[in-house]
């Protein structure tokens, strides 16, 4: 194992002494960012995850430990927990499916109980923040993690708990939230709870708070409440927000109406959490969530320069997202909660024997080399856009987000590299070969399962081909009416972003490449010379009727209908050979 150097948050961290820390939540967003820091501390670093190849891209996945397990099963948790010290229970439920709780509670009872059977010393659990009321009268949310808090609390091995409000930091799901709101928003009228007071913590402070707990010299058992100091209104931060990103003022209207799960579905129209996380999101923020004391600094002290406020840890954020790759995201949670039910990667060609399957296939050939077609496939998405009709991208998105899905307001998490389980807007990395190809499974709503694939290859003589399939399996009736309906957007869009992908990876000027990527993420016509060279666009197997016209070219504003149409494909057992 190669060693770690300096605190990359520049934290006052304490001395790990080589003190073996289990971190359960490896993948997840608080998780990912505490490694490096414990690694700074000199602890010996143990990851855990339901599948280790996860963590392998993941930039310390040279410098821990790392064990398999699903902390529903006991054996693989106490098997993970041998000769740890110390176990950092990370894991959270990102609040979907009606037995979240009782998934929760028994991951809880497993922990506890291997961490007592493997000889653990501490448990550390970060909780949320909440009033002081009665379990049954907390948000699903709240009440999950406070029950979880005490099933460890009540366990053989001592448990340290830290409860925390908002979590501010880039990629925080608080922080995301505040961020889209604040930006798309000049006057918001919203909730009752914009009202509510909340004690916000950055995310720097936080990691303190956990690194310096897997060095105490004594075991605890209690809770300690953990915040920046001052509790401020929800409609405060957003307000904030906008005064330290440059924005004109924001005015933010509290309605007297709770509206919870009205308001879930605002933030999930508005902002790229799905609605399946804002509506538990925002039942939280239905209550106040203030610390009622701070004991904790008799424990561990405050950081030297002490504690980040609201504004800072803003600030602090929206410099690390301008400057630098985030390679934490709230997201990075969600893939650890579907980690518990998977989902099924792109079956192999003759799988498929016996369903029905939808493919459009698109194939171009350019004079541009592989490395380059390959560096414009692995930068799509995001703010580069798809290449081919924005306005119908942009819809699609908004549909996506209305039904409760990502839309394209998630974006990339990296402008220019992918990466396995990446999110490239509504899609998920499933597949990369650096060089040559990358399948992206989607997670729009759709009434089925879809896949896009792009691939590149070199040809004899030179320059490149580029192959794009996009593949759906649809769940009955309202699957096989979901891609009709479909079609005409795929008729637009795919074959001109094949054609565009080839012509901004072409070989001309770097000026003049910047100009006609720009045309084409906005969805312009570039001039005719532009693309001279490139072959038109073809489709494999798929013939055209012989009595529709041929085009030169198909633009987006040439042609409403493709001059070539991907076929659609009923597989039977006798016909198990690849569709394309």
């Amino acid at each position: 194992m190669t060693s770690e150097p300096l605190s990359p948050l520049q934290l006052s961290l304490p001395a790990g002494d080589g003190r073996r820390v289990l971190v359960t939540g490896a993948t997840g967003y608080v998780g990912g960012r505490l490694i490096p820091e414990l690694l700074a501390s000199g602890f010996a670093v143990r990851a855990t995850a339901r599948n280790v190849e996860n963590l392998s891209q993941r930039p310390w996945a040279e410098s821990v430990e790392t064990a398999q397990a699903d902390l529903q099963d006991g054996e693989q948790v106490r098997a993970a927990m041998q000769d740890v010290h110390t176990v950092l229970y990370l894991v959270h439920s990102m609040g979907s499916g009606p037995d979240f709780m009782e998934r929760e509670a028994a991951m809880a009872r497993t922990v506890a109980q291997a961490a007592a059977e493997a000889g653990v010393r501490q448990i550390v659990f970060l909780g949320g923040l909440h009033p002081d009321k009665p379990l049954e009268e907390l948000s699903d949310h709240m009440r999950s993690r406070e029950q979880v808090s005490r099933i460890l609390l009540a366990g053989e091995v001592p448990t340290l708990v830290f409860e925390a409000g908002v979590i501010i930091g880039s990629g925080s799901v608080s922080f995301e939230m505040i961020r889209h709101l604040a930006e798309r928003l000049p006057v918001m009228p919203g909730p009752s709870w914009l009202s509510n007071s909340i004690e916000p913590i950055a995310i720097r402070d936080v990691l303190y708070y956990l690194a310096h707990a897997c060095a105490l010299p004594e075991v605890v058992n209690r809770t300690f409440d953990i915040g920046c100091g001052r509790a401020q209104s929800f409609a405060t931060m957003l307000t904030e927000y906008a005064d330290v990103a440059g924005l004109s003022p924001r005015k933010v209207y509290a309605l007297p109406i709770p509206a919870q799960r009205l308001s879930g579905f605002w933030i999930g129209v508005v902002t790229p959490i799905p609605r399946g996380i804002a509506m538990p999101l925002s039942a939280s923020m239905a209550e106040d969530a203030v610390s009622e004391e701070h004991d904790i600094a008799a424990l561990i002290p405050d950081p030297p320069e002490g504690l980040t406020d609201f504004r800072e840890a803003c600030r602090r954020a929206i410099e690390r997202q301008r400057t630098g790759t985030v390679d934490q995201t709230w997201d990075d949670d969600v893939l650890a909660t579907m980690a518990l039910d998977p989902a099924e990667p792109l079956p192999s060609d003759p799988d498929w024997a016996g369903n029905t399957v939808f493919t459009d296939v698109r194939e171009r050939d350019g004079d541009a080399p592989p490395e380059a077609v390959w560096q414009v496939v692995e930068s799509i998405g995001g703010q580069n856009g798809w290449y081919s009709a924005p306005a119908l991208w942009r819809i699609r998105g908004l549909m996506d987000q209305v039904m409760g899905g990502y839309g394209l307001a998630r974006g990339r998490r990296d402008a220019r590299r992918l990466r396995v389980n990446d999110y490239v807007d509504w899609w998920r990395v499933e597949k990369v070969e650096p060089g040559r190809s990358v399948t992206l499974r989607a997670e729009m709503r759709a009434g089925g399962r879809a896949w896009l694939q792009f691939s590149v290859e070199g040809r004899d003589g030179g320059g490149s081909r580029l192959r794009q399939r996009a593949v759906f399996f649809p769940s009955g009736l309202a699957g096989r009416a979901y891609w009709r309906a479909i079609q005409p957007f795929h008729a637009l869009v795919f074959p001109t972003m094949a054609k565009n992908i080839m012509a901004a990876a072409a070989p001309q000027s770097s000026g003049a490449r910047r100009s006609v990527t720009a045309q084409r993420l906005r969805g312009e016509r570039s001039p005719s010379s532009s693309f001279s060279a490139t072959p038109r666009a073809k489709n494999v197997g798929v013939h055209s009727p012989t009595n529709r016209p041929q085009r030169s070219d198909c633009d987006f504003e040439s042609s409403f209908l493709p001059r070539e149409t991907a076929q659609d494909r009923n597989v039977s057992p006798m016909e198990a050979k690849p569709a394309v």
